[in-house]
């Protein structure tokens, strides 16, 4: 790399890290450590959330699960629209959460149901989280070793060090620092500053997309280019497609609805209020948008540019890089490399005459000559069984569908522009994984150690617990990373991962947010079923294709089970296929968590119902009517009345500025009006009665999907950097003057939190007399 190009990542790199010694200065309690003193603003939040919640795992991600289905599936995202606006605009969970002042998942747990379900749950949460977790930073160190095209290993001082270790330790130790200088409070800082920085980066690489890959000569004519059943265009041609499906999107939408299982473990209490928590989730819908958009133009550029056959070349000299730096990561045996190698370097060069030849499809398209030599030369190779042939191969293909994006950016883009990526990746990169690391952390501490102490910490002391458990968890996620490793696609892995906490929590959160009458026998009930089924989907699927299928084969079991999977699933064809498989775990991830969900939700109830003696008091949970002790906020609901039916729909209530009401209006504007009514329902209806063709279909996504976003993401790149600076200026005025409570810690006696007792008793002798 040039200067220039060092420079380009540098510089913004050392503005960050002195944002967060900035940070240092404001920390003078708890508070300020875990929830940034509960004064964020609402675009520092957003902005902070979106660079937050996009990493360099969700390109890679995206990049492996929109290679299998191209455009079509989106269309019937928009499904989603009208939730995610009602979720939004009504602050679903979010708002009641801010409300409880809670600091952490844990806290709120003990508030809700008890002390023990919330060191029982942090111990399930902290697991699954790591589990989770733990493969990001690992993703990223590959990503930037082939994207840079590194070697496996240097020599340094006379000794051999693995690339992807030294670049492990690099990632966590920026991150680490990050968290030290600051906790919660360094992280929306520097996140924020970080996402300022990313959106013009995501409007440079807008720009060279459309500029270099004709949309009507290149894109769409690739994206036409499949079977039927599996089109890459028409949502209405996408039976066949499996993992990616309607199904996937049925569970989605399902689960939206008890996705609060994070809840504390992020910026949502750190808002200066409920109602500016529930602004940022408005605003949220305008950044979410264009960061997925940015991620499906890269997409669709690596489809292009490894499908056209006027990229041909340079798609055989993708592919052929790809497999030998897989084979030298992948495979132990030199020899077996060596013989790989010389194959792939046999094959031709892929070309495709779009139009002249077959469609492509998931079982034959261009990449399947090279796999297709992978598993041949691995099952030759001397000494390799059947099953150990079958799991190496396995593990190959994961690893290269996760790597095509890097090796095809590295051939695709510029100099210049190949270093405003890779800052854009470390950028990424950091913001996630020290979110991450943080929120395990803080979660081992708040809701494991505080619980158990009979007095508050003092502050210094408890800063120091939170600050050198960050250092273990750095630890865990430093190891996890090097011997962790996963055979499904990276969103199958997390759903299931995730599953082994959220299928259970999630109705823990919810119920216990909204319903007075959920116990703690239930919550327990919840949690264990929904952990059980997801970690036992887990050994399952890792240990399939070595061990289980082989025994259950040695049995004489495959035919019988066969037929049973097959009656099963039969119902839900072909969206849900379950046969026997050498290779794959019949039931993919997305189904085993979606059965312990439904599961988790019929234990919580069913035991509540069982052991309910008395309503649970949710007013002084959530600090409302005589529990009400903050000034700024209104106490009031939303009520209904014809003259305010609209007002009442969007969920606008009293405490809403004129701006506020503005924003809200807007983003109800576009999202329900004109991106689901117009764009979604008008299209579905047309098409009843006059089935739209590939052609129009390629049109429609270039509007709805590309053109529409780049054009809001271009306005709201300068409007959210003007809200953002504003609200960075006054976060650090309000950290200045806040006052600190020193009892604001976390700790919880008799579901009530300890800041809280004295105020509450207060207010209720007061209504007693």
């Amino acid at each position: 790399m040039s200067l220039i190009q060092c420079l380009i990542v540098i510089v913004p790199l050392c503005l960050v890290s002195g944002m967060a010694l900035y940070s240092r200065r404001f920390i003078r309690g708890v508070a300020d450590f875990l929830v940034a003193g509960r004064v964020a603003g609402r675009y520092v939040l957003s902005v902070a959330g979106m660079i937050d919640g996009l990493s360099v795992f969700t390109l890679v991600a995206m990049c492996e699960a929109n290679y299998q289905t191209g455009f079509a599936m989106s269309y019937w995202n928009n499904i989603l629209l009208p939730l995610g606006i009602f979720l939004g605009l009504t602050g679903y969970l979010n708002y009641r959460f801010r409300e409880t002042c809670a600091m952490s998942m844990g806290q709120f747990l003990e508030m809700r149901y008890s002390r023990s379900l919330r060191i029982f749950a942090t111990c399930v949460r902290c697991f699954a989280e790591m589990l989770t977790n733990c493969i990001g930073p690992a993703v990223a160190a590959r990503f930037f070793i082939y994207l840079l095209g590194l070697p496996m290993e240097f020599q340094l001082f006379g000794h051999t060090v693995s690339t992807f270790v030294m670049l492990l330790i690099l990632c966590l130790s920026l991150a680490v620092g990050v968290i030290l200088a600051g906790g919660r409070l360094a992280l929306i800082i520097t996140d924020c500053f970080q996402g300022l920085m990313s959106y013009p980066i995501f409007v440079i690489i807008a720009v060279f997309v459309f500029t270099n890959f004709s949309w009507f000569h290149e894109i769409a004519p690739v994206m036409g280019d499949r079977i039927a059943g599996e089109s890459f265009l028409n949502p209405y041609d996408i039976y066949n497609l499996r993992d990616f499906n309607m199904f996937a999107l049925f569970v989605l939408v399902f689960g939206r609805f008890f996705d609060g299982v994070w809840l504390g473990n992020d910026t949502s209490g750190a808002a200066r209020t409920p109602h500016e928590q529930k602004m940022a989730g408005i605003l949220g819908r305008w950044r979410a948008g264009y960061s997925t958009t940015m991620s499906l133009l890269l997409v669709i550029s690596v489809i292009t540019l490894l499908n056209h056959a006027k990229f041909s070349s340079e798609a055989h000299q993708i592919r052929t890089e790809l497999v030998n730096r897989v084979a030298e990561e992948i495979v132990p045996s030199q020899e077996t490399r060596v013989e790989l190698a010389r194959r792939i370097g046999e094959l031709p060069p892929p070309i495709h005459r779009i139009g002249e030849e077959e469609p492509l499809s998931r079982r034959r398209n261009l990449d399947t000559a090279y796999l297709t030599t992978v598993s041949e030369v691995l099952h030759a190779s001397p000494g390799v069984s059947e099953e150990n042939g079958n799991q190496q191969f396995q593990n190959f293909r994961s690893m290269y569908n996760q790597m095509m994006l890097p090796v095809t950016l590295k051939t695709m883009l510029p100099p210049t522009l190949l270093a405003l990526f890779l800052l854009l990746g470390i950028l990424l990169m950091l913001s996630t994984d020290d979110s991450l690391m943080f929120n395990s952390a803080s979660a081992l501490i708040q809701d494991l150690v505080v619980p158990l102490c009979k007095k508050p910490l003092p502050p210094e002391t408890h800063v120091k617990l939170l600050k050198l458990m960050t250092i273990v968890v750095t630890l865990v996620f430093f190891w996890g990373s090097i011997y962790l490793s996963q055979l499904d696609f990276l969103n199958l892995f997390i759903t299931i991962t995730i599953s082994i906490w959220g299928a259970g929590a999630g109705g823990v959160v919810t119920f216990g947010l909204y319903s007075r009458r959920g116990t703690t026998a239930g919550a327990y009930a919840s949690i264990l079923v929904g952990g059980l089924v997801s970690g036992g989907g887990i050994l399952v699927q890792r240990n399939w294709a070595d061990t289980v299928y082989p025994t259950l084969s040695g049995w004489g079991m495959i035919p019988m089970l066969d037929h049973a999977l097959t009656v099963v699933s039969s119902p839900l064809n072909p969206w849900v296929v379950w046969e026997m498989n050498p290779l794959k775990f019949p039931i993919n991830s997305m189904e085993i968590s979606f059965l312990a969900m439904l599961l988790a939700i019929a234990a919580y109830w069913l035991v509540s119902l069982l052991t309910f003696r008395q309503p649970f008091n949710l007013d002084r949970m959530l600090h409302r009517g005589i529990y009400n002790l903050n000034p700024e906020k209104m106490d009031v609901k939303p009520r209904f009345s014809w003259h305010g039916v609209f007002q009442f729909l969007v969920s606008i209530t009293p405490d809403y500025t004129f701006g506020d009401k503005v924003i809200t209006w807007f983003v109800f504007g576009y999202f329900l009006i004109y991106k689901f009514l117009i764009m979604f329902v008008a299209v579905v209806v047309v098409n009843l009665f006059y089935p739209l063709p590939d052609q129009w279909w390629s049109i429609y996504f270039l509007i709805n999907s590309l053109i529409d976003p780049c054009i809001v993401g271009i306005i709201t790149t300068v409007w959210f950097m003007i809200g953002g600076i504003k609200d960075l200026r006054r976060l650090f005025c309000d950290l200045a003057v806040r006052r600190r409570n020193p009892l604001d810690n976390g700790m919880v006696a008799n579901n009530v939190s300890l800041s809280d007792i004295a105020e509450f008793e207060s207010l209720e002798q007061k209504k007693q007399s």
